[in-house]
């Protein structure tokens, strides 16, 4: 039955991606296609009548009589719906919020309407589209797949709407399709304890021997799966040997019955991945999986230090970024595996670019997609069937080149991403940047890092916090130096007020395990376990109060 249904899926997904292709070719009549048909359905909802929807005709109407909103504006609205009123931003009934991470900001609820859940599964199978060709080029296909997502909601709200993560929401909506995709049982997925659930999809999956893919909505996850899979190596063998679940794991005790029921002693398979565990010293899933074709998770942005770390585990397998995604919308689709630049996906919802010279007035002048340049950055709005129009989450993106006459785009930061010890905005982007490069050049790798600032002075110095991994570091002072060099060329900004504002970069050595405990307070906040993205900057200067520090660096005036 599931390869029936991957075999349909394959079939579908390469129309979807077929059409989405031709729709690439012209997609300002694409976008003017959807825009109209938007207005014409939320026209007489209480914020369409505000805008008087029903009065525009035209793409430069729109512009003209809409202003560029943030959440803040759309959260009374909001609010609304979740005490249970109607047709207040769409027409449709409210039947999900997801929520945002928080990483960079509050929570956010985002309405969630059948329309608009449509509208992203199709960018879904348009991304699965463009996966089964690639492979297909490699003689490969599409197979089961390993995915730790919990489908555990936050809550509900005073009118009885459930809310939580995005793709809590999408594997509960489309349970049925989904489970048959899946390397592991469904209920794997319904583990609330995040150890637990990633064990028990790990020991359901060393089953499948036919497993293609491991997806996870952000790199960092898919390393926790693969250290996950190297810890508990031998408490998984032993269970597969017995056909059982370890005692010790958190598990639901209805859930571990049911869990143990679709379980059956596999000696033979045991026997196989202890010969591997002994001759390797680890399990991996390259060693584990002969037919592991790729790895899905996001590209961009945070992504690029993490990525950075796959060959420890993954050797060479080839990343696919599947779709850049927020809460609130998909803004592209990817084309390729191994590539960063994803193609907007002009038939989910209508885009505008804001260019660098605009980012500072009130309502900025924008461009259309075939408007935009290569090489150069622009923040991106959206208006799409959530009841957003031309919303603005303050992300950041960078033009690659066309695809077609579709721009393609690389998520580089989020606005809000930026600290200043004066003003010279050091984004997430250069952090990462910097970071990638001195791992190149000084021959190490981190466990991880983040960038903060001085509690103590003003102007503040910078604080590079990192936690190292098992290979060993470079001296701290030249990791140090070469820090502050290299930011200075990443970002000019910073370079030009070293030289008489900002004061000299400090490094802070963390105790290992240090960025766990950051992570778990994350959690502790509310953040669901699939949005867990850790920053790799940040104006919280009490983000790592607390943790053990083993040593400091000062670099010294020059």
């Amino acid at each position: 039955m599931s390869n029936f249904l991957l075999t349909g899926l394959t079939l579908v997904s390469e129309t979807a991606k077929s059409q989405f292709t031709r729709q690439t070719q012209s997609p300002i009549k694409t976008q003017k296609r959807f825009l109209k048909k938007l207005l014409s359905v939320h026209q007489n909802t209480v914020l369409g009548q505000y805008h008087q929807l029903n009065r525009i005709k035209t793409i430069d109407q729109f512009r003209e009589q809409i202003p560029i909103w943030t959440y803040e504006q759309y959260e009374p609205y909001i609010n609304r719906i979740a005490h249970g009123e109607s047709n207040i931003l769409t027409r449709d009934r409210v039947v999900y919020f997801n929520t945002t991470s928080g990483s960079t900001g509050k929570q956010k609820l985002i309405p969630v309407t059948k329309q608009f859940q449509n509208s992203l599964g199709w960018a879904n199978l348009i991304s699965i589209g463009f996966l089964s060709c690639a492979l297909k080029q490699r003689q490969q296909k599409l197979r089961k797949l390993l995915l730790t997502n919990s489908t555990e909601i936050s809550g509900y709200t005073l009118a009885g709407i459930p809310y939580g993560s995005g793709s809590a929401g999408v594997l509960k909506m489309g349970k049925w399709v989904y489970q048959q995709l899946f390397a592991h049982p469904y209920e794997t997925l319904q583990v609330n304890n995040s150890l637990a659930r990633h064990y028990v999809c790990l020991l359901f999956a060393l089953q499948e021997l036919d497993m293609g893919g491991i997806v996870a909505n952000f790199p960092m996850l898919i390393l926790r799966t693969c250290q996950y899979l190297e810890q508990y190596s031998e408490e998984l063998i032993q269970d597969l040997k017995t056909g059982t679940i370890a005692n010790w794991l958190t598990l639901e005790p209805e859930l571990r019955e049911a869990l143990e029921k679709q379980l059956f002693p596999r000696p033979k398979l045991a026997r196989q991945l202890q010969a591997i565990l002994s001759s390797q010293g680890r399990l991996t899933p390259v060693k584990i999986w002969p037919h592991l074709c790729y790895v899905a998770a996001a590209r961009g942005g945070t992504s690029d230090f993490y990525l950075q770390r796959f060959p420890d585990y993954l050797d060479d397998t080839p990343v696919f970024g599947a779709a850049y995604a927020s809460a609130e919308a998909t803004y592209s689709v990817y084309p390729d595996l191994n590539t960063d630049g994803s193609i907007l996906a002009v038939g989910t919802g209508f885009f505008e670019f804001i260019p660098e010279s605009e980012w500072e007035s009130t309502q900025p002048a924008t461009l259309l997609a075939t408007e935009v340049e290569v090489g150069k950055r622009y923040r991106i709005l959206v208006t799409n069937y959530s009841g957003f129009y031309r919303y603005d989450n303050g992300d950041v993106v960078e033009v690659v080149g066309f695809y077609h006459y579709a721009p393609l785009i690389v998520f580089r930061y989020r606005r809000g991403g930026i600290i200043s010890s004066t003003v010279e905005k050091t984004t997430e982007a250069h952090a990462v940047a910097v970071i990638q490069q001195l791992q190149t050049e000084l021959r190490f790798t981190l466990e991880d890092f983040c960038i903060t600032l001085s509690e103590q002075e003003t102007p503040a110095p910078y604080i590079l916090n990192i936690e190292a991994s098992n290979a060993p570091l470079p001296n701290l002072l030249t990791l140090l130096q070469r820090f502050d060099e290299r930011l200075k060329e990443v970002n000019p900004r910073y370079g030009a007020k070293r030289q008489d504002l900002v004061p000299p970069p400090q490094l802070q050595l963390l105790a290992p395990g240090s960025f766990k405990v950051v992570r778990e307070r994350q959690r502790e906040k509310g953040m669901p376990d699939s949005q867990l993205k850790f920053p790799h900057i940040s104006e919280d200067r009490s983000l790592i109060a607390g943790l053990i520090v083993l040593e400091t660096v000062q670099l010294r005036e020059e």
